[in-house]
């Protein structure tokens, strides 16, 4: 694994890891994208374990942590939608110029959300696409949140502490400023992923009290070259070791045999 920094557009600085396979011939490359509160390791090492798993089949793997994450530049209370869609176009053209090969991408979580807002730049570029638990409806999740997790971290008293101070901490520990609950309103990454023709996957769990089983699944159900597998039983993040397992398991089945497709 090579550990180095990438950089934005803007001059920010990100951490990253690279991942060789050292294969002849890889099968691609395989950028993944993490979520809300965590970093490039996602929530208990998920993308540690997932990237040794895709090494292992064949594939090149980069992570990298927004800013405002991890040992990135910035602050938790700078992070933006905006901010983060630069960030991933960084580490899209850091990957494309290390490995060669078709490129996907595993999003996580609230990583879907510029994953799905850059796919018209991405079209040509992406071979496939993994989504797990995704952040599709801004709206539904933090802005009039419907489910206890946002109930509890973005719900009306929550939103009256963000007005008088200018953010949030979620969950005890992170902080989210005020420019970024305004771009909420104005952004729709359902709109951009349905407007997609990249194949697909969404894996999540039906138990989700954070994000959306239901509008995932109808996503799925609705958008042609789409696959769903539902983690029966499982709230956000897959909440067992068996259950992170089970999604990071499927992802890597799926990719081989994608990248088997056009062998």
């Amino acid at each position: 694994m090579d550990r180095f920094t990438l950089k934005s557009v803007d001059d920010v600085e990100l951490e990253a890891a690279a991942h060789s396979s050292n294969a002849g011939s890889p099968r691609g490359s395989v950028l993944l994208v993490h979520g809300i509160t965590v970093d490039l390791d996602e929530g208990g090492g998920m993308f540690v374990r997932l990237a040794d798993q895709l090494v292992a089949a064949g594939f090149d793997v980069l992570r990298f942590s927004f800013r405002g994450h991890g040992n990135s530049a910035g602050t938790p209370r700078g992070v933006t939608v905006s901010g983060e869609c630069l960030d991933l176009q960084a580490a899209v053209e850091e990957i494309r110029a290390r490995f060669p090969g078709p490129l996907s991408i595993v999003a996580a979580s609230f990583g879907a959300v510029a994953t799905a807002l850059s796919l018209p730049w991405l079209a040509d570029r992406l071979h496939r696409l993994v989504l797990w638990n995704p952040v599709l409806d801004l709206n539904h999740t933090f802005l009039a949140p419907e489910l206890d997790w946002g109930r509890e971290n973005f719900g009306p008293e929550q939103q009256k502490v963000l007005e008088a101070s200018g953010y949030l901490v979620v969950d005890g520990t992170f902080e989210l400023g005020r420019v970024l609950f305004c771009e909420f309103a104005s952004y729709r990454p359902l709109d951009r992923f349905a407007g997609s023709e990249v194949r697909s996957l969404i894996v999540h769990g039906d138990q989700d009290s954070a994000v959306s089983y239901e509008i995932a699944a109808d996503a799925a159900r609705s958008r042609p070259g789409t696959e769903l597998h539902t983690v029966v039983g499982s709230d956000h993040g897959f909440d067992s070791r068996e259950r992170e397992d089970e999604a990071i398991r499927t992802t890597v089945a799926w990719l081989v045999a994608e990248s088997d497709c056009i062998a």
